[in-house]
């Protein structure tokens, strides 16, 4: 509807009324209808402020670069209240490091694109244990530290293989997934600065004990602060070790492009009905994430299953 072809005296349109609706043509309306802009939003530039289809064009335009700005900025999606903590006591800021605020993008990212799926299991790690310490002097003489975690990466490693869409990424197209036909082993370790993830290269390939060696040359890398960008390279699955800290269960965010992360926590001594009886048996609680996208529940436990019976039998590896 026209200013011009309304009547302020038929009582219907005030004069402020009239000034307020925009100045546009039928088919310019129009077009602002199919494209669902709000026409007292455009801003006209033809004479007397008409409305334009340019306008309209350009207004889509410019809202369609804004958005996709939001879009690519980490934290956009939700944004985070600006609150004045001083009100309230004492405060101090600290910034983040570099590798914190990385790998919070791109955590970020992994958790709002990946529909992750948290499968929980344990594992009776008594055998392993008991078979563990036997070897704990003869390994200290080579100055080896044999810890349960080269056991597991080992394990993974062997799942890796007998569940191969573990060891794969989703493309781009989301249409098709890269299998990859090496096994790159994840280490979650966290530094002063941040969360690393130096990677055991070709680890099926490797016995336990060159496991080992890899995890202690690791570790003394970031407690020196000398791992390099090509320690980072490569991974195909993460293991994230918290069985030396605490708790009983936790679901970590997988490390995209990867499709799965396998969460340890600490072992514990705990009944198990065993031969007509209740024996103590030391039992290991994970939990392994994986993206839906690629890999549905069944499989989640499968490997799981596969993955807990190496560890309760490390022979099954040999199978």
């Amino acid at each position: 509807l026209e200013p011009s072809s309304l009547k302020a005296e038929d009582g219907l349109y005030s004069d402020k009324k009239l000034k307020e609706l925009s100045h546009a043509s039928p088919s310019a309306r129009k077009f602002a209808r199919e494209l669902g802009v709000e026409i007292k939003e455009v801003k006209g530039s033809g004479r007397k402020s008409r409305i334009l289809h340019s306008d309209i064009r350009e207004y889509v335009k410019k809202h369609l670069s804004t958005d996709s700005e939001k879009d690519k900025s980490f934290g956009a999606f939700p944004t985070l209240p600006e609150i004045d903590y001083s009100r309230f006591g004492k405060v101090e800021r600290i910034e983040l490091t570099k590798i914190q605020r990385l790998t919070g993008q791109k955590l970020h990212r992994s958790w709002i694109t990946a529909p992750h799926v948290f499968q929980m299991d344990e594992a009776d790690i008594t055998e392993l244990e008991r078979f563990r310490r036997t070897k704990l002097e003869e390994t200290s003489s080579k100055k080896i530290k044999l810890t349960l975690l080269a056991f597991i990466v080992n394990a993974i490693a062997n799942s890796l293989q007998k569940f191969p869409r573990f060891n794969s990424s989703l493309n781009s197209d989301l249409k098709s997934i890269t299998q990859k036909n090496y096994v790159n082993i994840g280490i979650a370790v966290n530094t002063e600065k941040g969360l690393l993830v130096p990677v055991i290269k070709e680890a099926d390939k490797k016995g336990i004990l060159e496991i080992a060696e890899n995890i202690q040359e690791f570790a003394e890398k970031a407690r020196m602060n000398k791992i390099t960008p090509s320690d980072l390279e490569g991974g195909n699955f993460t293991i994230s070790n918290l069985g030396g800290v605490s708790g009983t269960y936790f679901t970590p965010v997988i490390n995209a492009p990867e499709v799965a992360i396998l969460g340890i926590s600490p072992s514990k001594m705990s009944p198990v009905w065993l031969d007509g009886s209740f024996v103590p048996r030391l039992i290991l609680p994970i939990t392994l994430s994986y993206d839906h996208r690629v890999i549905d529940g069944v499989a989640g436990a499968q490997f799981t299953a596969y993955f807990t019976k190496i560890l309760g039998d490390i022979r099954q590896a040999l199978l």
